[in-house]
C-alpha cells in the first residue's frame, strides 16, 4: 500500500487539472472494477456489483495549487491566484510545480509580514538565461516528495489522494463481490467547491454515500479541543460545518466496526467539510457519512497521516461495503 500511496501523494493534480492522478488510478482499478467511465466533468466512476442498494464512495482527486495570473515585465516574477485553500502562513520559501515541470519558489515582499495579503507574494522561475518558463493561466501545485518516519508518512498532497488509497485498496479487498451496487466516484474539483461530487451524486443517484477525507486532529500542542488522534484508529464523522450525519448512518458505521474489530474514534469537526455534504443534497436527498483519515498539518506540504490509520479505514469500508446495507 505504501508504494500505491507514494505514487499518488507524488502526482500532479490542482482542482481542474486532475488528469494525470485519474490516469494513474485507471491503472490501478482497471480489473477490480465491472465498469469504469469518465463524466463530462472529469469524475472517475468505478461500479462494482449490481443489484442491492446503491452507495456512493466519493474521494477527490485533486489538490489545493495556485494560478499564474501575471507575469512581471521586469523581474518576470508571477503574480498568481489561489487554486482552493492556500495557507498564506506557509507559502513563502515554498516550492511549486508547473505541468510543464517548471519548479518555481515562492518568494514575498517583506516576508516577515507577508501573510496578510496574496498580493505581496510571487513565484520566482527564472532559469538565470532570461527564458520565458511559465505562461499566464498556467496552474502549479505545491511540490515536497513524500516521506516515511516509523508509522507516519508525510506528504503535500494526503489530502484526498489518501482517500483514494482507502477507496482503492478497499476495492481489492472486495474483489468484486458485494451484495450491494457500489459505485466508486474519484472526483474532481473538490477543494473549489464539492464540485466534482455534486455531479456525480446526480448522476448515480445513489441510496447512500459515503466520503473519504482526511480529518483535523487534536493531538498537537496547544491545537483545538478535538477527540482525533493520529494512530486512533478511522475517523467516523459525526458532525461537520457542512454535514450532520444522520443517527441511522453513525450507528451503521460503529456497529460494523465493532463488529469487525476495526479500531475507531468519533469525529466532531469545527471546519471545514467533505464531499458528503455535496452527496446528501443531491435530488430528494441521500443519506451521507464520512470515513475520515486523521491527518495533521492539513493544506500544508507536510500533511502527516499514521499507515495504522489508513489501514482501520480500509477494513472499515470493506466491511461496510461488504455487507448488507443496515439503514
Amino acid at each position: 500500500m505504501k508504494e500505491l500511496i507514494k505514487k499518488l501523494v507524488e502526482a500532479w493534480g490542482p482542482s481542474g487539472y486532475e488528469h494525470e492522478v485519474r490516469a494513474l488510478i485507471q491503472e490501478e482499478v482497471s480489473n477490480l472494477a465491472d465498469d469504469m467511465y469518465v463524466d463530462p466533468l472529469g469524475n472517475l466512476i468505478c461500479r462494482v456489483g449490481s443489484g442491492g442498494k446503491k452507495i456512493m464512495v466519493s474521494s477527490h482527486m485533486d489538490e489545493i495549487g495556485l494560478m499564474a495570473t501575471f507575469i512581471e515585465p521586469k523581474s518576470g516574477y508571477l503574480r498568481f491566484a489561489n487554486i482552493g485553500g492556500l495557507n498564506k502562513t506557509t507559502l513563502f520559501g515554498n516550492r511549486v510545480r508547473f505541468e510543464n515541470g517548471v519548479i518555481g519558489v515562492i518568494g514575498a515582499h517583506d516576508s516577515w509580514n507577508a501573510q496578510d495579503d496574496l498580493n505581496n507574494f510571487y513565484v520566482d522561475v527564472s532559469d538565470g538565461n532570461g527564458s520565458h518558463l511559465v505562461e499566464e493561466g498556467s496552474p502549479a501545485a505545491l511540490w515536497r516528495g513524500m516521506e516515511e518516519r516509523g508509522t507516519r508518512l508525510v506528504s503535500k498532497a494526503m489530502d484526498d489522494r489518501i482517500g483514494c488509497v482507502v477507496a482503492i485498496e478497499a476495492m481489492r479487498k472486495l474483489n468484486k463481490k458485494t451484495p450491494n451496487e457500489v459505485y466508486f466516484a474519484f472526483t474532481v474539483q473538490e477543494e473549489v467547491g464539492l464540485r466534482g461530487a455534486r455531479t456525480a451524486a446526480y448522476g448515480i443517484s445513489p441510496d447512500v454515500g459515503i466520503a473519504l477525507d482526511v480529518t483535523a486532529t487534536g493531538d498537537e500542542i496547544k491545537n483545538r479541543k478535538m477527540g482525533v488522534k493520529l494512530g486512533g484508529g478511522a475517523a467516523i464523522k459525526i458532525h461537520d460545518p457542512g454535514l450532520v450525519v444522520p443517527p441511522a448512518v453513525r450507528d451503521w458505521m460503529v456497529d460494523r466496526a465493532e463488529a469487525d474489530g476495526v479500531p475507531y474514534q468519533l469525529e466532531l469537526l469545527t471546519g471545514g467539510t467533505t464531499d458528503a455534504a455535496a452527496i446528501q443534497l443531491t435530488q430528494a436527498g441521500v443519506p451521507s457519512g464520512c470515513i475520515s483519515i486523521p491527518c495533521r498539518f492539513v493544506h500544508t506540504t507536510s500533511e502527516t497521516v499514521d499507515i495504522r490509520d489508513v489501514q482501520a479505514c480500509v477494513d472499515l469500508l470493506a466491511g461496510l461495503l461488504g455487507n448488507p446495507v443496515a439503514i
